[in-house]
């Protein structure tokens, strides 16, 4: 079996999902491929896990027994801001929606091979993280301001509560402020994958960070649906 270069470190992966026998082959898969992995096989003890800041990334199982993967990132959402991927139904659209509202940063449709869930591991993975003191290239598009490098982002002077996801999207539209960004492009710069025929995703992240941004001085959404080029972020 090809494994892919392992990551500069080992990143901490967090496995929540009821499913033992899955839950131990992408165990098997991952810790081969570059990874540390703790498993949790009930919702309440993941979100124990996922609030002890030793993991760089959740895994999720919408469907568990006691407290569901949907209640279980609620809970995680209320007080920290790891990246979460969701593991849903394949073909249950109504399942990964949820899970983006919800504040999750991707979603892996179920059945799925540990190389696919490894992919989409280090896609999130590979997104800079805020260091303390780190400040990179500002930002500033009207009243938003971005630090990259801090993975922080202002609007009108109040911190905006953004996903992983949430603010590498922003982040490709506020570099590319004025002119429309393609789903294409923003699912390859910001989410590191190409776009998937029939993938909402974007969309509804977009959606979470129109709510998240104060409206324009006429009430109209900072970030604009250009039809059949892609999303706007106004320069003003």
């Amino acid at each position: 079996m090809q494994y892919a270069p392992p990551l500069p470190t080992r990143p901490n992966v967090l496995l929540v999902d009821d499913d033992i026998e899955l839950v131990d082959m992408f165990r098997d898969y991952l810790e081969r491929d570059g990874f540390n992995v703790t498993s949790c096989h009930d919702g309440l003890s993941g979100v124990e896990a996922a609030l002890t800041g030793q993991h760089d990334i959740a895994v999720l199982d919408v469907m568990m027994q006691g407290l569901d993967g949907f209640q279980a990132l609620l809970k995680i959402r209320a007080s920290s801001a790891i990246p979460v991927i969701m593991l849903t139904a394949r073909g249950d659209d109504a399942d990964r929606i949820s899970g983006l509202e919800h504040g999750a940063d991707d979603y892996v449709p179920k059945p799925c091979s540990p190389r696919e869930l490894a992919a989409r591991l280090r896609a999130i993975l590979k997104r800079p993280k805020g260091k303390e003191g780190q400040t990179g290239q500002t930002i500033t598009v009207g009243t938003l301001t971005l630090w990259p490098g801090q993975r922080r982002a202002e609007d009108d002077g109040q911190l905006l509560e953004l996903t992983s996801t949430e603010f590498s999207l922003l982040e490709v539209l506020a570099r590319h402020a004025g002119r429309p960004v393609s789903k294409p492009q923003l699912s390859e710069e910001a989410i590191g994958r190409p776009l998937a025929r029939f993938d909402r995703s974007i969309d509804v992240h977009i959606h979470s960070i129109r709510n998240k941004l104060k409206p324009c001085a006429d009430g109209r959404s900072r970030i604009q649906t250009v039809i059949r080029k892609g999303y706007l972020l106004m320069a003003e």
